[in-house]
Order: structure tokens, then sequence, then C-alpha cells
């Protein structure tokens, strides 16, 4: 069984049947690894193998105790968390973090994926996919091309350097079958870092200045359904005694109706 989040503050959640578990399989994704795409001036927006624009909502398909609700103090299970994380997070404490302005510092880009939120995502440019998020009000900005090496200086999104890796459909016989602009399949592969410290959990888990993020963004779609997955490892080797991996999946929504951006919380 799946839950969808489906509000802002209150978080109401519904359910819906196992269509969910096709999400992670694709014939041709499983056949073969990415290629990246062929060097052209062609935009990134042009070269895009599916539209991520639009609104999307968070379906929570794994870590629900963690994710719709505040974790306590001590609870770090599914996080390899190394002795130095555990120490920092045991005397981390909330009401000191708010006091020093720091209530966004669970919204970054390595833990803002996992908050049950929703995406309003479109392009900003022609070389730069922006996301942005109701919950706490972030805004990620992937950039490609020439203009992933813009900014560098430290931030709690950091700097998104990302690209599009494109799959060739093969048929049974395992020749490729030709390509047309309607035919293209890929994967948004996205690389962050030049981070702020942060946590991962609003239970005071951290991550350093030297975190890096990687992630792969894939579409799937059944009949006029469309989602999202997001695999993403976070590597930090201040806090973490190995990478932590996760898995985000939002479904698409009509329209922004149900959009409510409110302000980042460290104590809900």
């Amino acid at each position: 069984m799946v839950q969808a989040f489906m509000g802002s503050g209150a978080r109401r959640v519904f359910r819906f049947g196992g269509a969910l578990l096709w999400l992670s399989l694709s014939p041709w994704a499983q056949a073969q690894e990415p290629r990246a795409a062929a060097s052209s001036p062609v935009s990134a927006r042009a070269q895009a193998p599916f539209d991520l624009t639009g609104y999307w909502v968070s379906l929570i398909t794994q870590n629900w105790r963690f994710r719709m609700v505040l974790p306590g103090r001590g609870d770090y299970a599914g996080i390899p968390i190394n002795p130095k994380g555990k120490q920092f997070a045991d005397a981390w404490q909330p009401a000191a973090d708010i006091a020093a302005g720091r209530q966004c510092e669970a919204y970054g880009a390595p833990s803002v994926m996992q908050i049950p939120e929703r995406l309003r995502i479109g392009w900003q440019d022609d070389e730069t996919l922006r996301v942005d998020t109701d919950e706490g009000m972030q805004t990620r900005l992937l950039y490609f091309g020439a203009a992933a090496s813009a900014p560098v200086s430290p931030s709690l999104q950091g700097t998104s350097r990302s690209r599009w890796a494109m799959f060739a459909l093969t048929n049974p016989a395992g020749a490729a079958a030709p390509q047309s602009a309607a035919q293209r399949y890929g994967t948004l592969v996205v690389t962050t870092e030049h981070l702020m410290p942060g946590l991962l959990r609003k239970n005071g888990v951290p991550y350093g200045a030297q975190t890096k993020l990687s992630e792969y963004w894939k579409l799937r779609t059944l009949r006029s359904t469309r989602w999202l997955l997001i695999s993403t490892k976070v590597t930090d080797p201040e806090y973490l005694a190995a990478p932590y991996v996760y898995d985000s999946i939002f479904q698409q929504e009509p329209d922004g109706a149900r959009w409510a951006p409110g302000a980042c919380s460290l104590t809900s």
C-alpha cells in the first residue's frame, strides 16, 4: 500500500493500489546502461527526453514514520550515521537553531526531496531547470552545459550540475530502433556540491560541508498517470559511515490548485 501526501500543514494522505511497483521497472532501462547525450548546440530544454514541468505531490512509499511524523531524539534508523554524527545529533537542540535563524537547515538539497511536499517545476531558461518546493519555500536550480559553472559559493541548495543521459530503445532482436523526437528516453543526472552544513532529519542528524549529492530523475507513465522517481545518494565523509541512499516518488497533479507555500519548521 502506498500513501500520498496531500496537504501542507495538516498533511492529509490518501491510499491507492500497487501500480507503483511498476515505477522501478522498464525493459529498456534494465537492458543497458545510459549513455551520455551527444554533444550538440541544441539547448538542454530542447534535448529533454521527457517533460517535467508542472506540479507534483509526494508519494510516501518508504520511511513513513520518519517523513510523516517528527522523529524522536536518538531515532537514527535508516541513516548510516558515524560516531561523530551521533555525538552531534545527541547534543543537538532545535530551540538553539531556531533562535539563531536556522529553521531551514533540514531543507537543504540532501534532505528537501524527502519532505512531504509539492514541487513546482519549470524552465527558468533553456539551460536551467527550476524546482520550487511549497514546504520550506526552497528553490533548486539544476544547471546544464556552460550554466553549470556559474555559482560556486556554498549555499543551502548547493550547486547542481545536470545532464541528460539518453537510452537507446532496442527491439526484441537486440537491434537499435530508430529514434525520433517522440521516441527519446533517458534519465536526468544531477550532481550537487558546494553545500552549507545542514540536517538530514529533523532530530539533529547532520551532514557537513563536504557533502556531495548524486541524483537520478526518471519519469514513469501508466495510462494518464505520471510519476517522477528520484533516486538519491548522499555522501558525507564527516558524519556518515557510508552513503545514505533513498528514493523519492512524486505524482503529477493537473494544476496548482493545492499549491500552498509554507515556511521552514524544525518542530513539525
